[in-house]
Formats: C-alpha cells, structure tokens, sequence
C-alpha cells in the first residue's frame, strides 16, 4: 500500500466533499427545509441520500477507474472538461447565495426518501463523478488500486458530515444562520476549486506530454 497517495486521496477526497457539501443546490436546500420542518433528525436524513445517489455512481467509477487509467487520451479529455467544470464551479461560487431558510410545506416523514429523490433528479451528481470523481481515481488506480476506495469513502463521509453539520446550525439558529459567514465559506470553496481545476490542467498537460509527445 502506498501510504503517500492514499494520504494525498483522502485529502483530496475530503476537501471536494466539503466543497460539495457547503455548496448550495437543490439537496442543501431540501436538508435546510428538512431541518426547519421536522428537526435535526429529519434534516439527517436527507443529508444521507449521498449514500444511495453518489454510491452507485462510485461503484461504477471505481469499475472504470482501471480501464480509464489505461486509455490516456480518454482520461486527457476528461481530465480537460473536468477542469473546465471545475473553474465555473469555482466561479459560480461567488456569485451564487445561500439557499432560503423559510419553511417548507414537507411532512415530517418521509425525509430520506425526498433527499434521494432530490439527488437522483441532480444533474450534477452524474457530471460530478463523470469529470471529476472518475479521473481522480483514474489516475489514483495507478498508483495504487486501493487508492479509489479511499476517495470514495472519505468523499461521502466529507459530505454528508458537512450539511450534517449545516443542519445542526440551520437547527440552533432556526434560519437566522450569518449570510456574511456563508458567502466567505463560499469563497473558500470557490477558491478551492479554481485550485482543482488547475490541477486537472497539469494532470491533463502530464498525461499528454507523456503519451502523446
């Protein structure tokens, strides 16, 4: 086991889970309204749904995650639009506002299974793990085939800890959460990922120079 890149993998892991977690989008939005509605408890459950939507899409990136890492000009392109994807993500970050508090109409039942609906409806969650989650681990099953698994995991547990955690505070504040303290939260998210994204590029221009020059 190489324990350097499962390091470097969970890191990277964790810090787009964050990144993913803070971000506002339609399943923020529902654990926010989760959480006003029908408690912290409520607002959990839906901050789980990453386990049943992104699961399965990391089951099958963890599958092709050999065979990408075999197909350089594959894992070029992808590498590319995943740092195009990346940067207007990042971007995006700064413009964007936090996701409404006001209450919603939802039963206090049923909250999981409107997470998962919420995801499994996201666009996002598929060209996430197609442009971003599948190169990583791509290029992570060279190095060790364990590395993947260790991204993954550490993605999911990042993620849902996360809007866990902005649950929490949705619930003690009962909405009133700093908007000032969000957007800075966003920024650094934003930043991040401009970060990432420039990485995609060297790994891109790497993966070329290598095969192809």
């Amino acid at each position: 086991m190489n324990i350097e890149i499962i390091f470097t993998i969970t890191i990277a892991g964790t810090t787009l889970g964050f990144v993913e977690g803070v971000k506002p989008g339609p399943l923020l939005t529902m654990v926010i309204r989760e959480t006003l509605s029908g408690g912290l408890k409520a607002g959990s459950k839906a901050a789980s749904a990453p386990i049943f939507t992104d699961g399965p899409m990391i089951f099958i990136s963890l599958i092709f995650a050999g065979w990408i890492s075999k197909h350089p000009s594959i894992l070029v392109l992808i590498s590319i639009l995943g740092a195009i994807y990346l940067a207007w993500m990042g971007i995006e970050c700064f413009g964007i506002n936090p996701p409404s508090s006001e209450l919603s109409n939802n039963e206090i039942t049923g909250s999981l299974k409107r997470g998962i609906l919420t995801n499994l409806l996201n666009p996002n969650v598929y060209i996430f793990w197609f442009l971003i989650g599948g190169p990583i681990m791509a290029t992570a099953f060279e190095e060790d085939p364990l590395a993947p698994l260790f991204y993954a995991i550490s993605f999911l547990i990042s993620i849902i800890f996360v809007k866990i955690g902005i649950a929490y505070l949705f619930e003690i504040s009962r909405g009133q959460l700093s908007v000032k303290s969000y957007k800075f939260t966003l920024g650094m998210c934003g930043i991040a990922m401009i970060i990432f994204s420039i990485g995609f590029s060297i790994q891109a221009y790497n993966i070329y120079s290598t095969h192809f020059l």
